[in-house]
Parts: C-alpha cells; sequence; structure tokens
C-alpha cells in the first residue's frame, strides 16, 4: 500500500495579483557581481521595501521572481530586467524609489512599470542587446581596429570556443551578430579617455548568447591584432526590428 502523499501544513499562499517589471542598471564596481549575487540583493531589497511579494507552494515556498537574460559577470549595463509577482496591488510610480534605497549603490534601479498593461512576455521580448565594448589606449593594437571590423562583417563564419558544463563548444559569433561599428558620438554610461576606442555590437541572442568576451576573441582571431580585453557595457536590449535592436531602453 502506498504512503499517503504530504502535503504542506498551513494556508496556501496568497496568488499573485500584479507583476511589477523593473529595469535595473550594474554600474561600477558592480558589475563583477554575479547574477546570483544580484539575485540575493533583490531579495532583500524587496524585503526591506515592504513589498507585498507573491510565493510559490509548496514545502520550500520562494518569492516569485523572474529574471531573464542577465548580463555576464564584468559587464556593466544600462538595460537588465526582472519582474517580481505582488499579492496586494501597488502604485509602481513609487517602487523604484524604495528598491533603489535598499540595493548596493551600482545596482541601480532606473524604471518600474505595470508589466500587465506591457505586451508580450518579458523573455519573448528580449530579441537582442546593443552592447559598447570600450578598448583602452595604450597596451593595445587599436590602429587597424576599422580592418578589423570589416574582417568580421565580410566573414561567413567566426567560431569561439566556450567551456559549457557538458564540455567546449563552439559558437558562431558571426551568426549572432547584427551590427558592428565604431562609435563617434559621446556615450554618458561609458566614460572614456583620450585614444580609447568605442565599438558598437548589436547582437542577437541566440542559444547560448554570445557574449562580448566573445566578440572580442572574434575580432583578435580574424584581425590578428593584440587587442586587449575591452569594458563591455549593455546600452539597451529588446525587440529586433529590421535587423537592428529597437531604440526604446525599455522591454515594452
Amino acid at each position: 500500500m502506498a504512503a499517503p502523499r504530504r502535503v504542506p501544513e498551513g494556508p496556501a499562499p496568497d496568488p499573485a495579483v500584479q507583476r511589477l517589471r523593473i529595469r535595473y542598471a550594474k554600474r561600477g564596481r558592480m558589475r563583477f557581481t554575479s547574477t546570483r549575487d544580484f539575485q540575493r540583493a533583490l531579495e532583500r531589497a524587496v524585503r526591506r521595501a515592504g513589498l507585498p511579494v507573491a510565493f510559490s507552494g509548496g514545502f520550500h515556498p520562494h518569492p516569485k521572481i523572474s529574471y531573464a537574460n542577465a548580463a555576464p559577470t564584468g559587464a556593466a549595463s544600462e538595460a537588465e530586467y526582472v519582474e517580481v509577482a505582488l499579492c496586494e496591488l501597488v502604485d509602481p510610480s513609487g517602487v523604484a524609489a524604495l528598491l533603489d534605497a535598499s540595493l548596493p549603490v551600482g545596482l541601480d534601479v532606473v524604471e518600474v512599470v505595470d508589466a500587465d498593461d506591457l505586451d508580450g512576455a518579458l523573455a519573448d521580448r528580449l530579441q537582442g542587446s546593443l552592447w559598447a565594448l570600450r578598448f583602452r589606449a595604450g597596451g593595445t593594437d587599436l590602429e587597424g581596429m576599422a580592418s578589423a571590423v570589416t574582417a568580421l562583417l565580410a566573414a561567413p563564419r567566426v567560431t569561439v570556443t566556450r567551456m559549457m558544463k557538458k564540455g567546449p563548444r563552439e559558437l558562431d559569433v558571426r551568426e549572432a551578430l547584427l551590427d558592428l561599428r565604431q562609435s563617434v558620438d559621446p556615450l554618458p554610461a561609458v566614460p572614456v579617455q583620450e585614444g580609447d576606442v568605442v565599438l558598437l555590437a548589436a547582437l542577437l541572442h541566440l542559444t547560448p548568447t554570445v557574449r562580448p568576451d566573445e566578440l572580442w576573441a572574434a575580432l583578435r582571431e580574424v584581425s590578428g591584432l593584440d587587442l586587449s580585453r575591452p569594458v563591455s557595457t549593455r546600452l539597451r536590449q529588446g525587440p529586433v526590428v529590421d535587423g537592428t535592436v529597437a531604440e526604446s531602453l525599455d522591454a515594452r
């Protein structure tokens, strides 16, 4: 005879009645935080802010927070997204300041909106990213950067190897690359010094997603240049329209 099925004691958790879509930035030293570091920081911030977060059921309930396409450790970003489910209705306009005050400096809340007012799931909207790759002057061969960009765009296929949990895997950087060009205008999110070169790269989100460091490796491969590792900043992510990442910085 089968043992009776165990069920959690106590009342069921309150259902979610609202979802907030949060855009946040990783700036300065906070670019070195991992996804798990941010998750812990956000869960603490939600509690400190007093948000009525909804919880899952079962023996090990956890807050209903959904993360999507986080930037790799070491990369800064102006456009990271997360959704939080709440069991009570709140005014989104007041949540940004509450959360921002409860997060470490450098993990900065930019915008909070009601996700139920938006079309489409968050993960489905994040189809591509626009990255800024800042190559520092000094110790780096920057003279041939234009030819390196031309060579990469002209190549039908450029593969790099990433070590995955199941072993090495080849990724085609050229397949993910929508556009690559040198920035000529100042970018507020990317501080530069004289002689620096900044490339703007639009990357399609494939599976797995090609990272800025892998784009850097591809540039070195096709050009033979001794390019030092750039500092990468995600400027936006969202839908891909006519081969480019949509201009909007939010994911609406």
